[in-house]
């Protein structure tokens, strides 16, 4: 059983921080290894040609063993999610009439890509609004499968909603895009790393993950899966480290056509960071020693009388089949004073964000119990 981890951070004494969807916070061994890296500038003269690919390679063979991916050349590091995503959309072909599927209030990132992939291909966006009824989750999944039809090119998701945790049912939606031959494409930014993703299970066209949050990685840096699909396709840049044969520096000069194998080709420039990888490396073997099971299972435990005190108080909360443990969206009544729960949050020293009308809740293993019954109280009185 997983326990308090709050010992492995720096958070600030005094504070509650419930918002790692919008930034984790750093782990002192993330932290130590960006030091490390940083210092390794100081004399370049250690730094071989070796150093451009191991770190990067032991990065993808962990990503990929927490992901359940079996070939770790299907990952690649990227700068940020609007990269991953536009690799994707310049391969993908879409004609006058056809559609990409989205989720309403989607973020932007896997949004306007597909905006301008329509604009400029005389397609279509559907954007699946969520229901207001009693049973939301339930019935936004339905509504999303219903909106699969035979023009539909790409269904573009997160594995939970980003601005209040609704959970999509992934495994029913990848059978209904095979059903019409659509790409399945997932940002996994609020997901990966807290709630388990298994890409032999739910088989992704691509997921796309920044690290800055459920990963607990630094900014300006993420993890791309690709497929099969993509094998053939063209990256959005030309760099000398994804073609074929680029470990050999003295032979650079010899320009190849091919791209390195798998899904390396869509890698991006300078991905050898010799601060950011190590500190992404050290991030993903702390979440792969919890286990993103156990991670659920920690926000459940700490959340639950929380919860259960704001049912009753008339606020509102999705079931929670459809929402993820670690996120999601606590909904006032009319009858509730937003700006008075905002001044009692910042009294408190709070730390949540208000997404769309949802006051979106994210805990991790560096909360308590009692912290959540603490932002309870501040939500109630």
């Amino acid at each position: 059983m997983l326990r308090l981890q709050r010992s492995k951070f720096s958070l600030a004494h005094g504070t509650i921080y419930l918002n790692c969807a919008y930034m984790s916070p750093l782990l002192k061994s993330v932290e130590k290894a960006g030091i490390n890296g940083m210092l390794r500038k100081q004399n370049p003269f250690d730094v071989s040609v070796a150093d451009f690919f191991t770190d990067t390679e032991t990065l993808r063979s962990e990503y990929a063993s927490l992901i359940g991916v079996k070939d770790p050349k299907r990952i690649v590091v990227i700068p940020s999610v609007s990269y991953g995503m536009a690799t994707v959309a310049k391969n993908v072909r879409i004609s006058a009439g056809e559609n990409i599927v989205v989720a309403g209030e989607q973020f932007p990132s896997n949004y306007y890509p597909w905006q301008k992939l329509c604009e400029e291909r005389a397609g279509r966006v559907k954007v699946v609004t969520a229901p207001e009824v009693p049973a939301r989750g339930q019935v936004w999944n339905e509504l999303i499968l219903d909106a699969i039809d035979t023009k539909t090119k790409v269904v573009a998701l997160g594995h939970v909603h980003w601005a209040d945790g609704t959970r999509f049912q992934l495994e029913q939606i990848r059978q209904r895009t095979r059903e019409v031959g659509a790409l399945l494409v997932i940002d996994g930014t609020q997901s990966v790393g807290a709630l388990p993703f298994d890409v032999s299970t739910i088989q992704p066209d691509a997921l796309i993950c920044g690290g800055y949050k459920w990963l607990m990685g630094p900014y300006s840096i993420g993890l791309a899966y690709y497929s099969e699909y993509f094998d053939n396709g063209s990256p959005l840049e030309e760099n000398w480290i994804n073609r074929q044969d680029s470990e050999n520096f003295a032979g650079l000069v010899n320009y190849r056509s091919q791209y390195q194998p798998g899904a390396l080709r869509y890698e991006v420039g300078e991905h050898s960071n010799f601060i950011l990888i190590p500190m992404m490396l050290a991030a993903v073997r702390q979440v792969a020693q919890w286990q993103p099971e156990n991670i659920q299972r920690y926000c459940h435990q700490i959340s639950a009388k929380a919860i259960e005190w704001l049912l009753r108080e008339g606020f509102r909360v999705e079931e929670p089949q459809f929402r993820g443990q670690h996120l999601f969206g606590i909904r006032a009544q009319r009858h509730h004073d937003l700006e008075k729960i905002r001044q009692r949050l910042i009294k408190a020293k709070i730390s949540v964000s208000v997404r769309g009308d949802a006051i979106r809740v994210s805990p991790h293993v560096y909360n308590t119990e009692q912290e959540m019954m603490q932002l309870a109280a501040a939500l109630i009185h």
